[in-house]
C-alpha cells in the first residue's frame, strides 16, 4: 500500500512540476510577444530624403507608432531633389563610400552597394521624373524600379500677408473673404498690378512705400520658387501648357522675375522676415500654408504676437507642394502603409501642418490653433513636368 502511495504522490509531484515549467514557459512566450508587440522581427528601412519635412521625419511620438504597430526603424538619408536622378541612389554616395566599394562600383544594380528602400522626394516633378528612364545623355544615374508610391505629404502655396494690405486688395476686387477664408480671386490683376509698376500708394495703402510686389524665394535655385512660378506660368497661360502659348508667356514671366528684385534662397529665412520685418518691409511673400500651423505649435509666443494682424491669402487655383514616396522594396511598402495611420495623419497636420491625402485628409482644421484655414483645398492647377520646370529656370537665368 505504501509503495503503490509512494508512486501515486510521486506521479502527482511530477505533473505539479512538468505543469510549472510548461507555465513558466508559456509566461515567457507571452511576456515576450507583449514585449515585442506580437512579433519579434524589426525591419531596418533605409529612405533617401529629400528637404522640408525635417522635424516631422524626426518626430519621437511617430517614430514610436512605426516600431510598435509597424515593427519598422526607419533610417533617414538626407538627398537634394537634384541628385536623386544624377547620382547613384546608393548609400556609399552619401556617406563618402564604404572602404569595400569603390566609387566606380556605386549603382543600385551592384549587389555590393548598400541599397534604399524607397525614396521621398520633396517635389512631386522629381517623383514623376524618377519613375521614367535614366537619359543617359544628361549622364543621369540608374534607378531603381518603382513598385509603388504616393503623393504622401501636401502643402498648399499661400501668400502670407497683413489685415491692412487685405482690406485694400479686397477693395480693388482681387481679394473675397469667404467664411472668414481670404482668397486671391483675381490672380490676373494682381500680377498686372506688379508689372505695370503700381505702387501701394496708387491703391490707397500709403503707410507701405514702394512699388506692390510679392516677395518669393529665387525659382533658378530654390524649389518653393520654382513651384510658385510654375503657378504663375499657369495662371498666365490659363492652363494652356502647349509649348506655343508657354514660349508666347515666358518673357511676360521674367518681367515679372526681374521686378520682383532680390529674392531668398530658403523659404524659412524669408518667413522668418515676414514675421520680424512686418508689413512695411514685407507686405506679401509667397510660402507654403504648413509654416504658420509649424510656427503656431513649436513657439506659440511668436505666433501670437502675430496672429491678429497677419492674414493667410489662398491664390484661386494654388497649387500643392507633395512630398512624395516612391518605394523600391516590400519593406518600403511596409513604411508607405504607416502613411494611412490616423495618428500619424492628425500628428503630420497638427503639429507639422501636412495634409496627408490630395482631397485635404479626414482631420478637422479646428484643431489647429490657426484662424483662416480652409477645411478642404478645392481650386487646385496641377503642377508641371520637369521639362516644362527646366524650361521656365533656362529661360529666368
Amino acid at each position: 500500500m505504501n509503495n503503490e502511495y509512494n508512486k501515486k504522490e510521486g506521479s502527482k509531484e511530477r505533473l505539479i512540476g512538468i505543469g510549472i515549467v510548461a507555465g513558466v514557459i508559456v509566461l515567457t512566450l507571452v511576456i515576450v510577444m507583449l514585449f515585442n508587440g506580437g512579433n519579434s522581427k524589426m525591419d531596418t528601412i533605409y529612405v533617401a530624403t529629400g528637404g522640408g519635412k525635417e522635424d516631422f521625419l524626426a518626430d519621437e511620438e511617430i517614430a514610436k507608432i512605426l516600431k510598435k504597430d509597424y515593427k519598422i526603424d526607419v533610417v533617414y538619408d538626407s538627398w537634394s531633389n537634384g541628385k536623386t536622378v544624377t547620382a547613384p541612389l546608393v548609400r556609399e554616395y552619401v556617406h563618402e563610400g564604404n572602404s569595400n566599394v569603390s566609387e566606380y562600383d556605386w549603382n543600385v544594380n551592384n549587389d555590393s552597394c548598400s541599397k534604399y528602400d524607397a525614396l521621398f522626394t520633396s517635389d512631386e516633378r522629381f517623383y514623376d521624373y524618377y519613375k521614367l528612364s535614366p537619359d543617359k545623355s544628361k549622364e543621369e544615374a540608374d534607378r531603381y524600379y518603382v513598385k509603388n508610391g504616393s503623393l504622401t505629404l501636401n502643402t498648399p502655396i499661400v501668400i502670407y500677408s497683413w489685415k491692412e494690405v487685405a482690406d485694400i486688395l479686397e477693395k480693388e476686387k482681387i481679394v473675397t473673404k469667404e467664411d472668414n477664408i481670404y482668397y486671391i480671386t483675381d490672380m490676373e490683376k494682381l500680377l498686372n498690378y506688379i508689372l505695370e509698376g503700381k505702387t501701394w500708394s496708387d491703391i490707397g495703402l500709403s503707410k507701405v512705400y514702394g512699388k506692390i510686389n510679392i516677395y518669393s524665394t529665387d525659382p533658378v535655385t530654390s524649389s518653393p520658387g520654382a513651384t510658385y512660378y510654375g503657378l504663375l506660368l499657369s495662371i498666365m497661360t490659363s492652363g494652356d501648357m502647349s509649348e506655343e502659348k508657354v514660349n508666347e508667356v515666358l518673357p511676360k514671366l521674367k518681367e515679372f522675375y526681374l521686378k520682383s528684385g532680390y529674392m531668398n534662397n530658403t523659404p524659412a529665412d524669408l518667413f522668418e522676415m515676414y514675421l520680424k520685418q512686418g508689413v512695411g518691409a514685407k507686405p506679401m511673400i509667397v510660402d507654403y500654408e504648413k509654416s504658420i500651423i509649424s510656427l503656431a505649435t513649436s513657439d506659440k509666443n511668436a505666433y501670437d504676437s502675430v496672429k491678429d494682424k497677419m492674414v493667410i491669402l489662398y491664390p484661386r487655383p494654388t497649387v500643392w507642394n507633395s512630398h512624395c514616396l516612391a518605394t523600391f522594396t516590400d519593406k518600403g511598402n511596409k513604411y508607405l502603409k504607416a502613411f494611412d495611420n490616423k495618428d500619424i495623419q492628425q500628428i503630420a497636420w497638427s503639429k507639422y501642418g501636412f495634409r496627408v491625402g490630395v482631397s485635404g485628409g479626414s482631420y478637422d482644421v479646428s484643431k489647429v490653433n490657426v484662424s483662416g484655414i480652409p477645411q478642404e483645398i478645392t481650386s487646385i492647377t496641377s503642377g508641371l513636368k520637369m521639362d516644362v520646370y527646366n524650361q521656365i529656370i533656362d529661360y529666368l537665368k
